[in-house]
Parts: structure tokens; sequence; C-alpha cells
């Protein structure tokens, strides 16, 4: 075994490289110790030819172990770019083992090698076969085989803002663990990694393309770039719920443009407002003030979408106001009911006022809530089919270009019948039979209490059906007053009936 040369700068001088290790030997590799060491500087070396930062095994790092942990690319054929490995104790090496790179195969029996040395220096040596100092084996993780793509890597989607590409990364020979790193005219986009790619705006006329690197243990690292996709184009915004218009369209108003909702987040919105399809330059934002300007106008309002790296779109609002009347009519004093609740008189509904002054009224009379057909006048006649029912007006407001107003006047009592009180008194041994019948149009069966009085005697009955019997006792001969008094109900007023009796 021969020194060719020692020390980073003394073997750089005499013009055998050290690779640019002695410059970054402060770093460890494959988790290596840094500083002179065969094992960080092999490491180096091997990640330089392009392997991966991450040992290929786990397990102990000392160079006894690579060999062995590596046995399936190990051999004794000695080649530029393979590692040199001695076991442990093997060939004048330490419990450690030793690992280094060989630089050049001079023949089947003599290699150049160059090296670190742990609590040593940096050389490079020529070592023949017959020096006791050969390497046990030789480690082939980057010089001898080579992978190969039977199917190119390839880009499949659409090159469009908001869209997603889809690496293929191919089929290689023999199977390889493959990475993908995408390129947008040529240039890595840092971050950028894995099979699908988000067209983001910054890629906006970029042509994109998938770089592939295949790895496999003991074998060179290969990166095939995909053929590139066209010039990505902006891309499409379209609402997936239209805007929506809302507000009342009278002077003074004010409406409203909400933008519904969009296939695209985080989009700007510009609102063009147009009065009788003219647009309303002046105005740029979501609600539009209605003033006298816009009086008899309709109002509709378009939304316009922007975000950068699309296209603007456009949708209108799905309502249209208008034409926008003068005003609202507002109620300063109600309309009120008037007149006596009972079948057969008149009910009357009083104007209340109004703003504006000179407004038309027309007006419809309501059984419990339901219109009464041909009620429309100011005035109206209860009748039998009022009877218990409560009666209110509805009136409605108008005026011309003006919104109309509506109110329903009337207090909730009911409408009541004067009943007929029919009563035959029987005089008895006594005592005095009364029978009595309580009717009233609209209102049968009439219910209620009635109070019966003999003399000075007196009985209260509930009516059943209308009618009631009472028995009064222990009345003396002779004429007798009866006194019946009907107390009345929610349909029927109360009602009295005198008469006589002859007592035996």
């Amino acid at each position: 075994m021969t020194d060719l040369c020692s020390g980073w700068s003394g073997c750089n001088s005499a013009g055998y490289s050290d690779a640019g290790y002695g410059a970054v030997s402060g770093r460890m590799y494959w988790n290596m110790y840094a500083g002179h060491n065969c094992t960080n500087y092999v490491a180096y070396r091997m990640i330089k030819a392009g392997m991966s930062t991450t040992r290929p095994w786990v397990g102990g790092g000392n160079a006894s172990e690579w060999g062995l942990q590596m046995k399936s690319i190990t051999d004794q054929v000695p080649s530029v770019g393979s590692v040199a490995w001695w076991g442990r104790y093997s060939n004048g090496s330490g419990s450690a083992g030793h690992v280094g790179y060989v630089e050049r195969v001079v023949s089947s029996n003599e290699i150049i090698i160059s090296m670190d040395s742990w609590g040593g220096t940096f050389h490079w040596r020529r070592i023949t076969k017959d020096s006791g100092r050969w390497p046990t084996g030789f480690i082939h993780f980057t010089d001898k085989k080579q992978l190969t793509t039977t199917v190119a890597p390839a880009v499949s989607g659409t090159a469009q803002v908001g869209t997603v590409l889809q690496a293929n990364p191919g089929t290689w020979s023999p199977t390889a663990a493959r990475s993908v790193q995408w390129v947008a005219n040529g240039v890595a986009l840092p971050g950028r990694t894995g099979l699908r790619l988000a067209v983001t705006p910054d890629l906006l006329g970029k042509t994109i393309a998938a770089k592939v690197t295949g790895n496999r243990v003991g074998y060179k690292a290969v990166t095939v770039t995909s053929k590139a996709t066209k010039a990505v184009a902006p891309g499409v915004i379209t609402p997936s719920e239209p805007p929506v218009l809302s507000g009342e369209p009278f002077v003074d108003g004010t409406l409203t443009a909400t933008a519904g909702r969009w296939n695209v987040a985080g989009t700007a919105i510009e609102w063009r407002w147009y009065a009788d399809d003219v647009r309303i330059r002046a105005n740029g934002g979501p609600t539009l003030a209605l003033t006298p300007t816009y009086d008899g106008k309709t109002i509709k309002v378009v939304a316009v979408a922007r975000k950068a790296g699309y296209n603007d779109a456009t949708a209108p609002a799905t309502a249209k106001a208008g034409p926008v009347l003068a005003g609202k009519i507002t109620v300063a004093k109600p309309v009120t009911v008037t007149g006596t609740r009972r079948v057969g008189y008149q009910v009357l509904a009083v104007p209340g006022t109004y703003d504006p002054v000179t407004v038309a009224a027309s007006y419809q009379w309501l059984r419990n809530g339901v219109p009464i057909p041909g009620a429309t006048g100011i005035r109206y006649v209860q009748t039998a089919a009022d009877v218990g029912r409560v009666l209110t007006v509805r009136t409605t407001l108008s005026k011309s270009r003006y919104i109309p107003a509506t109110q329903v006047a009337g207090a909730a009592l009911r409408t009541q019948a004067v009943p007929t009180v029919a009563v035959t008194p029987i005089g008895l041994k006594r005592s005095a039979l009364v029978s009595l019948r309580v009717t009233a149009p609209g209102a049968n069966p009439v219910v209620g209490w009635v109070d019966v009085t003999v003399g000075r005697h007196t009985k209260s009955v509930q009516l059943v059906n209308g009618n009631a019997r009472v028995t009064i006792a222990d009345l003396a001969a002779g004429s007798r007053d009866v006194r019946v008094y009907f107390r009345g109900s929610t349909v029927a007023l109360a009602k009295r009936w005198n008469g006589t009796v002859v007592v035996k």
C-alpha cells in the first residue's frame, strides 16, 4: 500500500481532489461522526453521487457493518465509484473496520482509493492485492447498476388556475422508489412535491412538468422529466348560488345585494347597478339608496367576481326591484269599529288618518277572520249568521306610486241575539211547576243560567238544550207572582219574563 498524498490541502495541491469534503467536513452525513472519519467521508461521496441523505440501512454505522448490512450489493469486483470495505480486523483494519472511495481501477489486482481516517487525516492510496491490505469487498451503491423507465412520466389534467394536475411517475425497471418535484418553466417549485399539484395563480402563463427521480439501493438515482403542459390558462369563476337583491323598492328606502356563493373562495365582488338598464356608475357597493331620482324606475344589480389568476365572472342577482314607488303609506290613526254588537244592528268602520292624507280605502268585513261575501261597504248590518262570531273589518289603503297598506280593526267582541223566553207556570198543591224555553236567532240551542222566582222563593237552574223545569214548594194557596230572569250569554242578551200562577 502506497500513499499518494496526505491532508486535504496537500492532496488538492498534488492534483488529488477531496471532492469538496474538506470544506464541509464539519457536517454529519448518514448520521456519521463529522470531521476526519472514514464513514462520514464515504457517506458524503455517496450522497454527492445522488443517494439519499438518509442512511440506506438501520443499524450500526461503524465501517465494519457496511458490507454486512449491504451484502446484497457487495462483491469482490472493484469499480470506480464503489466503496472499498474492510470488515472488523480484516487486512490491517481495526475493530471498527474501514471504508474508502474507489477513484481508479488500474487492474483487477490494483486500485487507487481516497479515504479519511478517524484520528488521522485524508489520503489517496494505491493498494495492490498482494500488499496484505486488499479490501474485504466492494459495495456498489451507485457505480454499477442503472435504473431505466419503460413508460415515461407524464402529467394529466387541465393546465388552468384552480384545477389539480396529476403526475404519473412512469414505470421503472427494475421497480424503484419514485419522488416527484414539480417544475414551472423548467424551474423547481419549492415545496411542491407529490403526485398532485394544485394550480395556483402564481403559475399563470407557465408550462408545468413533473421531474421524477427514481431511487433503488445499489442503483444510481435517475431523474426523468415529463413532457410539459401548455401554458397555464386563467381559472374560471362561476356562481354556485346566485347573488340576491333584497329590500323594499320605494323612495328613501335601501336595496341590498348579497354575493351568493362562488366556486372559488376569496373572490372580490364589484357591484354594477342599473336603473331601467342604464348603468349607475357612481355606485359600486352592495347597497343602493333609492333617492327620488329612481322614482318609477326598475332597479337591477349584477355581481362581478374577480380574483388574481382567474377571468372575471358576472352574475345577475335573482330579483329585480321596481318600478320604484314614491313611498309607503303610513297610518297615523288606525281604523276603528263602532256600533252595537247585536243581530239587526249596524256596525260602522270609522276611517283613520294617513300619510299621505289623500288615500283610497276599501273595506271587507270578516266573520271570524273569513270574508263575508258582499260585505264591502263602510257599514254592515249584523245577521243571525254573525251570532257568537267575531266581526272585524279589513281596510286596504292605496295610492298611485305608493306601496299599499292593510290593517284589520274591530274589538274582539261577539255579535249577540235578542232571545225569546217562553214560560209556562202550572199551579200545584202548595207548589208551582215552571217550565221555560229560551231561543235566539242564530244561537240555538241557548245555554246559560235562569233565575226563577215564585212569590218570595227563588231557584237558579242551568238551561239544557235551551230548556229548564223548576218546582218551587212551600207556597201558600192563592195567586202568586212569577218572575223569570235569563242572565244572558256570549251569544244572547239577558231577558226577563213576568207572570202569575194560582197555587192550590
